[in-house]
């Protein structure tokens, strides 16, 4: 199950949690003279400001609009912390733009997909005070199409075997490749609506989309086998895992493993200069199935003695089944430079101590000396 997130009017919803005095009232996002309109607050497109409309026709044909001038790192920060949450649910995301993204749910067997989906929208409003809508389908054409339907804030689940039914009665325009000129040239035919594109015979498609037809007519189907794409390099993560000789049944070797990981890909991220934030666990049940959690720190860190304590929970979270476990994984993402903040906390002291003895060990490491730390003699 695919899971299509799309932030409503970002930017400018963004600007809205700042100050909620815009909240309700036509306003924008973008240049203030030459400039044009990146975002546009849902009052603002009811009175035909659109993007990216030149800011000048946009004051002409709504002269009561707000227009607040772009804060393109905020918004970074905001999306860094909806795909955040996101993470929490699925280490599995492709993120297609600052505001939008697919969640592989296939993973999180702990609850289905309209909880996950009304658990986040709820978990970013509440933190955030900006709004989503998710649609939730058997592929990604299905799951982008349902988010989009019936914004903002919406939330629209596809059952599986449904996915043709509920393309039917839409617009040709909908579908994936359609642009303005195509849908004409289709409407043009009498191809208007989604089900006159699926029972088309292909001769007759074919001569208005070409080459494109058969695949034309198999997203009017509902059919769509794009993957996702998982490793886009601006979302670069570090991860390891283990596949352990026999089925393990008990949790301790388990988070012995997980420490080990912990260790070593904490190690590469302080090499690279990064921290982390995302802290993901995965499991291979012995009937191969898989399953996954993870947690979203309150700040990025680069410190394994940080991810300790929150390996138990992980774990309880994730092995929810009476099922032996053949392979275990770790991932570390949300990456950025590392925060200062660890140093002035109270606890400040404490975090010294324990990055200068990471330093320490990382040196030794380098040399190829033999150091461990204690919980690793528990695999020898």
């Amino acid at each position: 199950m695919i899971l299509h997130l799309d932030a409503d009017a970002f930017f400018a919803s963004v600007e809205q949690a700042e100050d909620p005095s815009l909240k309700g009232k036509p306003m924008a996002v973008g240049g203030l003279r030459r400039g044009i309109i990146a975002s546009a607050s849902y009052p603002a497109r009811q009175r035909g400001v659109y993007t990216p409309m030149p800011t000048v026709q946009a004051l002409k044909v709504c002269p009561e609009l707000i227009v607040i001038p772009g804060n393109f790192s905020k918004y970074r920060q905001y999306s860094d912390r909806i795909f955040g949450f996101a993470e929490e649910f699925t280490p599995w995301i492709e993120r297609t733009s600052i505001d939008e993204a697919y969640l592989d749910l296939s993973g999180n067997r702990q609850m289905p997909p309209g909880q996950v989906a009304r658990e986040l929208k709820a978990k970013i409003v509440g933190e955030l005070g900006v709004t989503v809508s998710l649609g939730a389908g058997s592929n990604k054409l299905v799951a982008q199409i349902a988010s989009k339907l019936r914004k903002p804030d919406a939330l629209v689940e596809v059952p599986a075997g449904s996915e043709r039914e509920f393309l039917a009665e839409l617009d040709c325009g909908w579908l994936p490749g359609v642009g303005t000129k195509l849908a004409e040239r289709l409407r043009a035919v009498g191809l208007k609506r989604v089900r006159d594109i699926a029972t088309a015979p292909v001769e007759a498609l074919e001569a208005v989309a070409g080459r494109f037809a058969p695949q034309l007519q198999l997203y009017a189907h509902g059919i769509d086998a794009r993957p996702l794409n998982l490793d886009p390099e601006d979302a670069k993560s570090y991860g390891m895992q283990e596949t352990f000789d026999d089925n393990v049944t008990a949790p301790e070797p388990v988070l012995a493993v997980l420490r080990t990981m912990a260790d070593e890909l904490m190690s590469r991220v302080r090499r690279d200069s990064r921290a982390a934030r995302t802290i993901t666990v995965r499991l291979r049940y012995s009937d191969m199935s898989d399953a996954s959690h993870a947690f979203t720190l309150p700040q990025p860190s680069d410190l394994e003695t940080e991810i300790y304590p929150l390996l138990p929970g992980l774990l309880r979270r994730v092995w929810t089944r009476e099922t032996s476990v053949r392979l275990v994984g770790l991932r570390l993402s949300h990456l950025s430079a590392p925060s200062v903040q660890a140093e002035l906390d109270l606890d400040g002291r404490r975090s010294s101590k324990q990055r200068e003895a990471a330093r320490v060990l990382d040196d030794l490491r380098a040399r190829s000396l033999p150091v461990m730390r204690g919980h690793s003699l528990r695999q020898l």
